[in-house]
């Protein structure tokens, strides 16, 4: 079967875009899928890690993307209602970059994606996937494209077929998981019940008192959070909280809407958070998705390829999600560069399959546990008050935590681009 591309990616976020840039660099023919138009603020950290500079130097958007990020994380913190303690960021030993930096959602998917377009991807924006058929070598992809000036409307959508012999998935986090008829879903862990219940809020602010390179974790009943210094002057509040909390912090203010009522709530109940926001002002409005879904979902027996979250996905307490699109992509990337791209995908794709799988799975399975147990310890009011008290007779524990979480880990395997 005639093909239009040797891959479609679904998902112009991070890991979407930053697989078709090594796609295309390779020699392969690519079509990107995005349903968003850019630039978009997004529900995500925006923190960068060490290690994931380096990736995106490899990309050719580092110098661009550090022109405009927040400055160094240098320090790391646990902020709770009465106390803050800081301690210092590991440094990555390996590479150029020895910290992360923070840089906002909108800014980050845009650059690379018109990264992917200068070397050839086609994208079509904003389009939506509507389903698909097939296998390895010979997918049949219905899709459709959507007027920019009528989204959300029942105006008319020109509607396409895409035949491509391999299929990406990179969906957002809380997009429908991509199927093929007849063919086994993912198997994802079975979150616990308290992480299926998580929500995410995110803000950015203009002005705080927030510290320069501090990283601090927000530990609260029912949630966890974290705040960072992007681009141009930006702060971003970001959480994840239970409904039950989120139900509580709306009965603690009427008629006010959900981000307005945790806003209230992290102000009231933490010392910290009014500190830094004391002299704010937000810059928009506060953005919600949910819930959550951490969790592993790279299978050997998909008949498609996973990346970013679509692959498996951490507690964004750690701040690790962008790294970890970025990761996944690369080493996606390095498998199928492994044989020539005409005739490869379908005759080898089992073989693919299995060791970026098992390849993910050694990369990332270990981030994802340790962000389990933090964010547990976190929202826990059993908990959290004897992790504090060690921390705080302790706090070069924080700095090992960071560094456990991931926080100095070097460049993993890449893929040349040359």
């Amino acid at each position: 079967m005639s093909t239009d591309a040797d891959a479609l990616i679904i998902g112009a976020g991070p890991a979407g875009t930053s697989a078709a840039i090594r796609l295309a660099a390779a020699g392969w023919n690519v079509i990107l899928v995005e349903q968003q138009l850019y630039p978009r603020h997004k529900v995500c950290g925006e923190c960068i890690a060490a290690s994931a500079w380096g990736l995106l130097d490899e990309l050719g958007v580092g110098p661009e993307l550090r022109q405009l990020a927040g400055p160094d994380l240098r320090r790391v913190g646990w902020m709770s209602a009465d106390e803050t303690l800081v301690a210092r960021m590991p440094a990555c030993p390996d590479g150029r970059y020895r910290y992360g930096r923070a840089l906002g959602r909108d800014y980050l998917d845009a650059i690379l994606l018109e990264r992917a377009r200068s070397l050839g991807v086609t994208v079509l924006q904003p389009a939506k996937l509507l389903g698909m058929s097939g296998e390895a070598g010979r997918f049949e992809c219905q899709f459709e494209m959507r007027s920019p000036h009528v989204a959300g409307t029942t105006q008319p959508r020109a509607q396409g077929t895409l035949r491509a012999a391999v299929v990406i998935d990179a969906h957002g986090s809380w997009e429908r998981e991509l199927v093929v008829p007849g063919k086994p879903r993912g198997a994802a862990v079975r979150p616990m019940r308290s992480e299926s219940e998580l929500l995410a809020f995110k803000a950015t602010f203009r002005n705080t008192n927030l510290s320069s390179g501090f990283l601090p974790v927000i530990a609260f009943n029912g949630g966890y959070g974290g705040m960072v210094n992007a681009d141009h002057g930006r702060t971003t509040l970001a959480c994840c909280i239970r409904r039950d909390a989120l139900e509580q912090c709306r009965r603690d203010a009427p008629g006010e809407a959900a981000g307005e009522a945790i806003e209230a709530h992290l102000r009231r109940t933490c010392h910290g958070i009014e500190e830094a926001l004391r002299d704010a002002q937000r810059d928009g409005s506060w953005l919600s998705v949910g819930p959550i879904r951490p969790g592993v979902r790279v299978n050997a027996t998909d008949p498609f390829l996973r990346v970013g979250n679509a692959a498996g996905e951490t507690h964004p307490l750690i701040g690790e999600g962008i790294g970890m699109a970025l990761q996944s992509a690369a080493l996606l990337s390095a498998e199928l560069g492994r044989a020539p791209t005409k005739g490869y995908h379908w005759q080898n794709f089992d073989r693919t399959q299995r060791r970026y799988a098992a390849a993910w799975r050694r990369q990332f399975s270990t981030r994802l546990r340790i962000a389990r147990i933090y964010a547990h310890v976190a929202m826990d009011p059993a908990l959290r008050p004897a992790a504090k008290s060690i921390l705080a007779r302790l706090p070069r524990l924080l700095t090992l935590a960071a560094r456990i979480a991931g926080k100095a880990r070097p460049t993993p395997q890449r893929m040349s681009l040359n």
